[in-house]
């Protein structure tokens, strides 16, 4: 059993870009923690980063048969990709939307997110410990 992590654009720089917004922990950080979490629950993990749509979007397709949830920061995809929330609406799995600042808090643009009306849940809000928190909300759907 397998849990896929899909970070999108701009991740790539956390501890370095707008830290009083993100924090100063790396996306290695994250990944680390996301990666010991789905371990203690047994599930193999995969990550994958990208600043480029169609290959989030490849990452999702290759996850049909292969991962049982997919846990998705889709960065600021997340207010303007309505192709990123078509190839999660055909994934079968748990999907579990992730941000790690509070987007409904923020900028009016950030509001609208066009892939939460195709996942299971979403985790935004707490830094870091999201990543955790997302992976243990995937597993707690599969149980």
């Amino acid at each position: 059993m397998k849990i896929l992590l899909l970070d999108g654009p701009n991740l790539n720089l956390l501890g370095t870009r707008e830290p009083e917004i993100y924090g100063t922990d790396t996306l290695a950080d994250c990944v680390r923690d996301a990666a010991a979490a789905a371990a203690s629950h047994g599930y193999e993990f995969e990550h994958r980063q990208s600043n480029h749509e169609g290959e989030i979007i490849e990452a999702i397709h290759a996850a049909r048969g292969t991962a049982d949830a997919i846990v998705i920061n889709p960065g600021a995809f997340t207010h303007s990709s309505y192709a990123i929330a078509d190839a999660l609406a055909a994934y079968d799995g748990v999907k579990v939307e992730l941000h790690l600042s509070n987007p409904s808090a923020r900028e009016e643009w950030r509001r609208l997110s066009v892939v939460a009306p195709v996942v299971t849940g979403t985790i935004a809000g707490f830094g870091r410990a999201g990543y955790r928190m997302a992976v243990d909300a995937a597993v707690g759907r599969l149980a």
